[in-house]
Formats: structure tokens, C-alpha cells, sequence
């Protein structure tokens, strides 16, 4: 597997069930998401803004740029449960070889800032991708189950890793059209 190609498998419209735990206030949560994955063009000036910002330099050469947007219902919203959450995120994938490499996001996992993260794949597949955030560090791991289901899989742990603050569970599967 490599990045393009990880990409590309992961465009379309994907139904997603996540269940977290959140071990800091013992909850467990239920999302249902629809996501869109969409590639973008390499000249998108969000692209340039988010490298000049970023410790990498102006010349780093990025491959399979896309954006994903959300929109997530979730059983944890103590006012209303129906209650929507959605957003969208610009991801800008900068290979070091065929296996690993960063990634620039524009709004990050763990937290609402932009997230410089490090990826690799594993050799069977699986996409591993950690982030360094200020006040905590994410791993997240996506594998194909087939073309059209994918799962991913979760842990925040405390900025010093000293704990596992919370970790959750996601199968996703593709919107076909017929």
C-alpha cells in the first residue's frame, strides 16, 4: 500500500458506526456519521497556506491531497441527542518514500487546530497515523476489509503518555449508487 493509492480507495461516500470510550468521564459514545472524501486540485491555495505554515518547507512535495467533510449524530449530547455535529478537514499527504511519510491537516483528530502528523503503512495494509498535538497524542489505524468496508480504529493518550484518555471503534462502509 501506498498513499496514492490509499487515496484513492478511500474516495467516495462512506456510512460510518463508531463507539468510543472515554475512560477520562467513563462514558461510552455511539456516532453515526456520513462522511464525504473528495480529492482536491494540487493548486488549491489551502494547500499553500497550510505547507508555509507548517515546519516543512515551501518545496515539500505533496501527493493525493483531499478533503473530508462529516456530519455526526451522536448519543453523548446531553441537550439533545439529535443534535448534529458536521465539519470539514483539508488533508495534504507529503510521502518520504513509498511506505511513510507526513501529513498536513487543516483541523486536526484530537483537537481543533491545524495538526502536522507522521504516517506509515504496515505491511499488511494497515495506515498508521500519530499526531502530536499540545495537549494530547493520537494514533489512528485504517485498514480495508474490502473495497467498499474500512475500518479505523482510535487512542488519545495524554500529552506526557503517561494514559489512555480515550479510544474508540469504527466500521465504515461505502454509499454505492445503483
Amino acid at each position: 500500500m501506498d498513499i496514492e493509492r490509499f487515496v484513492a480507495q478511500s474516495l467516495g461516500n462512506w456510512r460510518s458506526m463508531r463507539s468510543g470510550h472515554s475512560l477520562a468521564f467513563q462514558q461510552f459514545e455511539d456516532v453515526l456519521s456520513e462522511i464525504s472524501i473528495k480529492s482536491i486540485k494540487t493548486n488549491n491555495q489551502i494547500i499553500k497556506k497550510l505547507i508555509r505554515s507548517s515546519s516543512l518547507r515551501d518545496d515539500s512535495i505533496f501527493s493525493s491531497p483531499f478533503q473530508i467533510e462529516w456530519q455526526a449524530e451522536s448519543d453523548w449530547e446531553p441537550d439533545d441527542p439529535s443534535q448534529v455535529s458536521n465539519g470539514s478537514c483539508i488533508i495534504v499527504p507529503i510521502p518520504t518514500n513509498k511506505t511513510s511519510g507526513q501529513i498536513l491537516r487543516s483541523i486536526g483528530y484530537a483537537e481543533s487546530v491545524p495538526a502536522e502528523s507522521n504516517y506509515k503503512f504496515l505491511e499488511d495494509g494497515t495506515f498508521v497515523l500519530s499526531t502530536n498535538y499540545e495537549q494530547s497524542i493520537t494514533e489512528e489505524r485504517i485498514w480495508f476489509v474490502s473495497d467498499n468496508v474500512r475500518c479505523r480504529s482510535s487512542v488519545l493518550n495524554t500529552s506526557a503518555g503517561s494514559g489512555i484518555l480515550q479510544s474508540s471503534f469504527a466500521s465504515e462502509v461505502r454509499k454505492i449508487k445503483i
